[in-house]
């Protein structure tokens, strides 16, 4: 039931849980005082313990500051009201104020009031957070009340826009579907939050543009960090960035923008996220960090260690806060690094709790409505739940093998490009075909941090002798590495064996080389 049907049918006591107090103080003023939806206008008191008992008019109440006394004030005052007590939650948790149980009592004769007196009255309880005694289980109502919506934070974003524009002190180069980015990016967002977000993106350079839009991702870092589980990462990697791939690349970018309003009118469903499962050093995790920045959106990372706890029950709950707060966020990227590992044999040997927040997991992402994109990785397919690859989880199953020549080009070209562009190390080495082709045949059976792991110890060379880069650097780099192709070829083999039909190959159709017979092609 909404507030408004709450108040209409005369319920005696509410309880909102909510950190936007002077949003909620204001709508409850809204409804109160509008006959159409409560029938019946109601003044509304104000209690805290710093103003005590606030009449309509603004004036105290004499003689109602403490909690006890407004509670007995507010049992007195026959006529049409509510009375919204800030803050009361201190006055009724066991053990920390003597007057514990006058308040709980004091509460329970406000509601058998309210509720047998003929003025329509409503007493409700205003808290960020939610402390109910269990004496007053049965008598108070617990009222919903979401974060601001779209059209609540567009109207606010085009409130400060016309009240800066007008000014002259800002310049609006956003185009609607960029007003619409800003909106998603504060969803999650208090009032406030999302104002000082919107008023610093502002106040930046004198001028609202997308290139402001990292800032709203700012605030939302805040809320993240304040969860203690999640770990907000800053990441300016983008898809180029990852060498081939270009299957998983294709698949990503056709799906950026689709939690917005124009991919619903498609009839289009936010996309659930990608499991990338593979051998290790090739692009998983890189991957993960590009596709945040190409969407634009936060990268969230949830470390399942963190999650587990010593306490009965705490474990499932830092689970539960952790998604919610994951919600909170969204639109965002859920980023779950080697998963295989934080839900390894998620089914007993810890007294059923490993069991349970898995589970708890795995119910979220079947039915989870809001837009956070998961990216699971995995290096070990035999330590994955099969509940997990059960469709309906994920979107697709990807498996990257190690790259082909084609994609081993584009690694070489990415690496190279980067090393040169620092002065000392640039030279008169040409990253060109000729050279890249080289490189790309000598590095057969390499993974991707492999080959980053020439062009390093290739520059170390140069740095030691204080000269730029050379061909035979890399060359004798790439030569005194054993390459894990050959360390791990049994597990190589095994990986590919099992993506065959489970999975789907992220490298594109036409860098397939060396793997047709062998590799997960479908």
């Amino acid at each position: 039931m909404t507030l408004a049907q709450l108040l209409k049918a005369r319920f005696p006591l509410l309880y909102i849980e909510t950190f936007e107090e002077r949003r909620a103080l204001h709508e409850i003023t809204a409804i109160a005082g509008d006959a159409a939806l409560v029938r019946m206008p109601r003044a509304v008191w104000t209690w805290s313990s710093t103003g005590g008992l606030i009449q309509p008019d603004g004036k105290p109440r004499a003689g109602a500051q403490r909690a006890t006394d407004a509670l007995q004030a507010v049992q007195r005052i026959d006529e049409p009201a509510v009375f919204v007590f800030r803050d009361l939650h201190p006055q009724h948790v066991d053990g920390q104020y003597p007057q514990n149980m006058e308040v709980v009592r004091l509460l329970r004769d406000v509601a058998e009031t309210f509720r047998t007196g003929r003025s329509p009255r409503c007493l409700v309880l205003l808290s960020p957070v939610l402390q109910i005694p269990a004496e007053l289980a049965k008598d108070v109502t617990l009222v919903d009340y979401p974060l601001p919506g779209p059209e609540q934070l567009r109207g606010l974003l085009d409130a400060m826009i016309r009240g800066n524009t007008a000014s002259g002190r800002l310049r609006v180069t956003l185009d609607e579907a960029g007003r619409e980015r800003f909106v998603t990016a504060a969803a999650g967002l208090t009032m406030q939050e999302a104002e000082n977000a919107y008023a610093r993106s502002m106040v930046n350079d004198a001028e609202l543009s997308l290139d402001d839009l990292h800032i709203v991702h700012d605030e939302k870092r805040q809320t993240v960090r304040k969860s203690g589980i999640l770990e907000f990462i800053a990441t300016d990697t983008v898809l180029d960035d990852v060498g081939g791939l270009g299957h998983l690349k294709s698949w990503l970018v056709k799906r950026n923008g689709s939690w917005l309003a124009d991919a619903a009118e498609w009839g289009l469903p936010a996309p659930r996220g990608v499991l990338i499962t593979g051998v290790p050093g090739c692009g998983k995790s890189l991957t993960a960090k590009a596709v945040a920045t190409a969407w634009d959106l936060p990268l969230l990372r949830l470390d399942v260690g963190r999650v587990f706890s010593g306490l009965v029950g705490s474990s499932e709950h830092n689970m539960r806060s952790a998604l919610r707060v994951a919600e909170a966020v969204a639109p965002c990227v859920l980023w779950i690094d080697e998963i295989e590992k934080g839900f390894a044999g998620g089914t007993g040997g810890d007294s059923g709790t490993g069991a349970r927040v898995f589970g708890t997991f795995l119910t979220w992402m079947q039915e989870k409505r809001h837009p956070v994109f998961v990216i699971a990785t995995a290096n070990d397919f035999e330590g994955l739940p099969p509940e997990l690859l059960r469709k309906g989880r994920f979107d697709e199953a990807f498996f990257v093998d190690l790259p082909s020549r084609g994609e081993r080009v584009a690694i070489w070209r990415v690496h190279l490009t980067r090393a040169l562009r620092r002065p000392r190390a640039a030279g008169e080495l040409p990253v060109e075909s000729e050279l890249l082709g080289e490189l790309a045949g000598l590095t057969e059976g390499y993974s991707g941090a492999e080959i980053e792991q020439a062009v390093t110890a290739g520059l170390f060379d140069a740095f030691s002798e204080r000269r730029p880069l050379r061909r035979d650097d890399l060359v004798r780099a790439v030569m005194s590495i054993v390459p894990l192709s050959v360390t791990q070829a049994e597990r190589i083999d095994a990986l590919r064996g099992w993506a065959r039909n489970r999975a789907v190959s992220a490298t594109a159709t036409d860098d397939w080389d060396f793997r047709n017979e062998t590799g997960s092609r479908r």
